[in-house]
């Protein structure tokens, strides 16, 4: 926690020496020669893990250095997503033709197709082919045709989450996560290619969880479903603390899927994105805010106790993104004031002001919790993301 006086969060000069500094903190340990990036980091910047690679986290690192490289115009960054695309299609593409969930130098620790993780292949492949990279857009085809056809629904509009290794057997389980950020990568795949079908089908599965299955949820999105896409209450009641499939509404993803709603808005325009959008963002507010401590809490349950009541630093920073793309949206000042009291609550519990970036978890009162900053698909995609979302609605530029 710092005492020192607070930025002024809503200047451009000041999001961009954020990022800067949050990029700092792994420039000096994050490339690996032998191919693609370390990814288990201390709070100190060093490596704890120099093995293990995960697919959610190859992925973003591509997407932050992309962007990177779009915002100082740095040739290393440009070489460094190049890097990394490489890395992916050498050592996470199986013959089967999917993306290894994980590995462990060279052996296949989870070899699942994973959809949550092929939406990130989608939005790497999107933003590596923005800078350029060699390949990727091929990449981003290739995998749009194996979601399309191994996980897509067409009877219900929404996609399945997961198959072995051989891709014979389709698990049961169907959930909201993988395909938020399947939207989330196919509005990445428009801006990149300007190709209406991705923009298409981000516009019909945002519609399909966030009004039509959030009809039986009081307006909000619930995290698990069963096969034939009936709501499952019960899914991991007994994990609310979940990495990738918690039980309980999210406020993180509540607040996410309303900025993807504002996403897609900026390319077309519908008056039902805007009203969920706010819906799904207030209520997140208003339930998940901690009233008591500050900072929104990572889950809770249907009746409204808080079910998870620490605070991750990815559900603040897509609270960010929104609270200002709503801002800049209706013009509400309220929402600017919702943007500078979640900057104000995570730059003084969340942003390790001594050695940089993120803290990725601290307790319902703020306090440090742990010394894993960034372990398996963290690596602050969430925070520069959010960052770089504020200022393309500042400078009017892409997804504005």
């Amino acid at each position: 926690m710092t005492d020192a006086p607070l930025p002024d969060f809503t200047s451009p000069d000041f999001l961009h020496s954020h990022i800067e500094d949050i990029l700092a903190f792994y420039e000096p340990n994050v490339l690996d020669p032998a191919g693609g990036f370390f990814q288990h980091f201390l709070d100190d910047g060093s490596v704890y893990d120099r093995e293990t690679r995960h697919l959610v986290s190859s992925t973003r690192f591509v997407f932050n250095y992309a962007n990177a490289f779009l915002q100082t115009g740095e040739d290393r960054y440009r070489d460094w997503t190049a890097h990394g695309l490489r890395y992916l299609e050498t050592h996470h593409l199986a013959e089967q033709g999917h993306y290894l969930w994980q590995r462990r130098g060279d052996i296949v620790e989870d070899g699942r197709a994973m959809a949550y993780g092929h939406a990130f292949v989608i939005l790497a492949a999107a933003w590596a082919a923005r800078v350029d990279i060699d390949g990727a857009r091929g990449m981003l085809d290739r995998c749009w045709h194996f979601m399309e056809t191994h996980f897509y629904e067409p009877a219900h509009g929404a996609y399945a989450d997961e198959r072995d290794q051989s891709l014979a057997r389709l698990d049961g389980y169907r959930g909201q996560n993988a395909n938020m950020h399947t939207v989330e990568a196919l509005i990445a795949a428009y801006e990149s290619t300007g190709e209406t079908m991705f923009l298409e089908r981000a516009d019909s599965v945002a519609r399909k969880f966030t009004v039509d299955l959030a009809a039986a949820a009081d307006g909000q999105v619930w995290e698990h479903y069963s096969t034939d896409w009936t709501h499952d209450w019960e899914y991991n009641i007994d994990k609310p603390d979940d990495l990738f499939k918690p039980w309980g509404f999210q406020p993180g993803h509540q607040v996410e899927w309303a900025k993807l709603l504002l996403q897609i808005d900026t390319h077309k325009p519908a008056d039902w994105h805007l009203t969920v959008a706010v819906s799904l963002f207030d209520t997140a507010m208003k339930k998940g805010w901690d009233r008591d401590h500050g900072g929104l809490v990572y889950g809770y349950g249907p009746d409204g106790s808080f079910a998870d009541a620490t605070k991750y630093f990815w559900v603040q920073a897509e609270a960010i993104a929104t609270a200002w793309r709503l801002h800049h949206r209706t013009g509400n000042a309220r929402y600017r004031d919702d943007y500078l009291r979640l900057w104000d609550w995570s730059w003084r519990h969340l942003v390790d002001h001594e050695n940089g970036a993120w803290f990725r978890i601290v307790s319902r009162e703020g306090a440090w919790i742990e010394p894993y900053k960034s372990p398996a698909g963290k690596v602050d995609y969430h925070t520069m993301g959010a960052c770089w979302d504020v200022l393309s609605v500042i400078q009017g530029g892409a997804g504005e």
